[in-house]
């Protein structure tokens, strides 16, 4: 069957149509986004402005019409940290229900760690052994951890690229003391979670998904994109180490020019490589490997799961 994914993201509203059925892999057939950055248009009170919602709105109607125009069966709509922190976050739903029809499922922290966690799995299969997975979001960072397709330990963290950017960054590029400053933040909410993971053990394998990690292993020297899915792309913290103090000190436009950065998250760039070498640091990563599956392909195999065997 054919089916879509409606992702409504801190950054992106992005649909993916893929062709799946239960025990085969899904593959993908068409791809529909637009960069909307929810988590920079909040305003002091923390909710979507009326020309936010707007914009998702309408963003959302095209999505359903490319997944009708491209046969999709159902389409599975879901919503992460910027509408599920908002402070008119009914508000915004039942906008989007009035004028597309569409009932949002709004992802908790812990279930967003939990659906990639379940992609990662499923990519790199059971002999990949303990997994650590990090993802980097426009509004959170999720953290899992366990041996199973379930983890045993999901967590999410606040520590999104586009969320810290508008917060802590303002400037381009940004005031070397607000780095610090970040950096400082970033650590000290990464820190109180690492106990709850060291007490499972060390990971056999840490994977990393999302956007962000995309882009620093590129720059660190990973394959490009169109060399397929299954080359293997890795990054190191002794890279990383060294690309940051470089993004933080690039305006936008430059770190723009880097290979596989692209424009619209080229901004976010410096807070995201603080947050994976944080993270990265703090829990004794010195390489992970990036996982081409993450939210989406969760959402797509869980639906799967629950449909009979041909």
């Amino acid at each position: 069957m054919r089916l879509g994914v409606l992702d409504v993201g801190s950054n992106t509203v992005h649909l993916l149509v893929v062709d799946a059925h239960p025990g085969a892999r899904p593959l993908p057939a068409h791809s529909h986004k637009a960069e909307l950055r929810l988590a920079e248009l909040l305003d002091e009170q923390g909710a979507i402005g009326p020309e936010g919602v707007d914009r998702l709105v309408a963003t959302i109607s095209e999505g359903l019409q490319a997944a009708e125009d491209k046969g999709a069966e159902e389409v599975l709509p879901f919503a992460t940290s910027a509408v599920r922190e908002a402070s008119n976050a009914d508000h915004v739903l039942a906008r989007v229900h009035d004028e597309t029809g569409v009932d949002l499922q709004v992802l908790s922290g812990e279930e967003e760690a939990r659906l990639t966690f379940l992609a990662a799995r499923r990519w790199f299969g059971w002999s990949a052994g303990r997994l650590l997975l990090l993802d980097i979001g426009g509004g959170s960072l999720e953290i899992a951890y366990g041996m199973d397709e379930n983890p045993d330990i999901a967590v999410s963290l606040p520590l999104g690229a586009g969320r810290l950017t508008h917060t802590w960054l303002p400037g381009d590029p940004p005031d070397p003391l607000d780095v610090k400053a970040l950096r400082r933040h970033v650590r000290a909410q990464i820190a109180r979670t690492v106990g709850e993971f060291t007490r499972f053990g060390k990971p056999d394998h840490v994977v990393a998904t999302s956007k962000t990690f995309k882009q620093l292993s590129r720059i660190a020297g990973a394959a490009r994109s169109n060399e397929g899915l299954y080359v293997q792309r890795r990054l190191s913290r002794k890279s990383l180490e060294e690309w940051v103090p470089k993004l933080a000190a690039m305006t936008t436009a430059e770190r723009g020019a880097l290979p596989g950065v692209s424009e619209g998250r080229a901004h976010q760039l410096p807070a995201g490589a603080l947050v994976a070498e944080g993270a990265m640091d703090l829990f004794g990563v010195e390489e992970l490997e990036v996982c081409p599956w993450a939210l989406r392909e969760g959402i797509i195999l869980r639906r799967l799961d629950h449909l009979p065997a041909r």
